[in-house]
């Protein structure tokens, strides 16, 4: 017995000194994820509940900010069009990204060289997109006079300054920036298929285009669930773009939330109107993210 214990204790220090410097290496961002990342979180959350307007007030308005920023036009405008943007983004990428990768994956040739311009955009920022896609769509500088010049003169696009499709021309813009990413994400997957499965949908006589929608599609799930969640980041970040095509207008036409929480923040002097919504960001986010974290979790469980 005392040999079985001294053994088990001899087992424990040698775990522990395997540990410890792994714990040691890991404790300064341990220390930034709580102090930083969560400390500024609570704070946002306990700003929100203040009167606070330049500068952070402690006292307690309950949900005054949270019925005011509800009752507020301009920020009802902004997540409509963050949804609006959020559906076709995502929808518009995995389509895009999903055909490119299948074009691709047939081994064509030059297959480095379009790999690398598919890629390229994403290479590019969000800010340098939003610039070359203001100039594209202007209708007195891009397109719609390139147009005119040929001959056809009653050509019109002029979606950028139109309020009710002025958010369309931000969803084009951004799905040519990252459609590419996904492009890169659906290849490795199709390039991951086992070739047998090829050889027997070929014995078998199915065509092509079933063998990817039907067989191996449900196998990218995956990846297919890794860009989506990649793209939602990308939504719920949606600032930058909108300010170098937009700045949120016309009017308010543009207008998205993180915007919104700028705006109040450094040139309407609200805080506590900036960090409710901002809030709101955050609840909506865990509500989008919470299925999956739950479904992996349960997968995770399960195997």
């Amino acid at each position: 017995m005392q040999a079985d214990a001294a053994a088990l204790s001899a087992r424990r220090r040698g775990r522990l000194r395997r540990e410890i410097p792994g714990a040691l290496a890991l404790a300064p961002t341990a220390l930034v994820v709580l102090v930083v990342f969560l400390g500024c979180m609570l704070w946002t959350v306990r700003l929100s509940f203040t009167s606070s307007q330049l500068l952070p007030r402690f006292d307690f308005v309950g949900f005054e900010q949270f019925e005011r920023l509800l009752g507020m036009g301009r920020f009802i405008v902004s997540a409509q069009n963050l949804v609006i943007f959020g559906v076709l983004f995502i929808a518009g990428c995995l389509v895009l990204g999903y055909l490119l990768a299948v074009f691709i994956d047939q081994k064509v040739r030059a297959e480095g060289a379009f790999r690398s311009i598919f890629l390229f955009p994403h290479a590019m920022s969000f800010v340098v997109t939003g610039l070359a896609w203001q100039w594209l769509l202007n209708p007195e500088l891009g397109l719609q006079r390139l147009v005119r010049s040929w001959g056809w003169e009653s050509f019109t696009f002029d979606w950028l300054v139109d309020r009710d499709m002025a958010i369309y021309t931000i969803v084009i813009a951004a799905i040519w920036q990252a459609a590419g990413l996904v492009m890169v994400i659906l290849l490795a997957g199709l390039r991951g298929v086992d070739a047998d499965l090829w050889k027997a949908a070929k014995i078998d006589g199915i065509p092509t285009w079933r063998v990817y929608g039907w067989i191996v599609t449900p196998l990218l799930k995956p990846m297919i669930v890794t860009a989506v969640v990649l793209l939602a980041i990308s939504v719920v970040k949606l600032f930058d773009l909108v300010v170098a095509m937009t700045h949120g207008g016309p009017g308010i036409a543009t207008e998205v939330p993180a915007k919104f929480v700028m705006d109040h923040l450094f040139e309407r002097n609200n805080i506590g109107l900036a960090t409710a919504c901002a809030v709101m960001m955050l609840i909506t986010v865990l509500a989008v993210l919470a299925p999956w974290l739950y479904a992996r979790t349960r997968g995770g469980q399960r195997t």
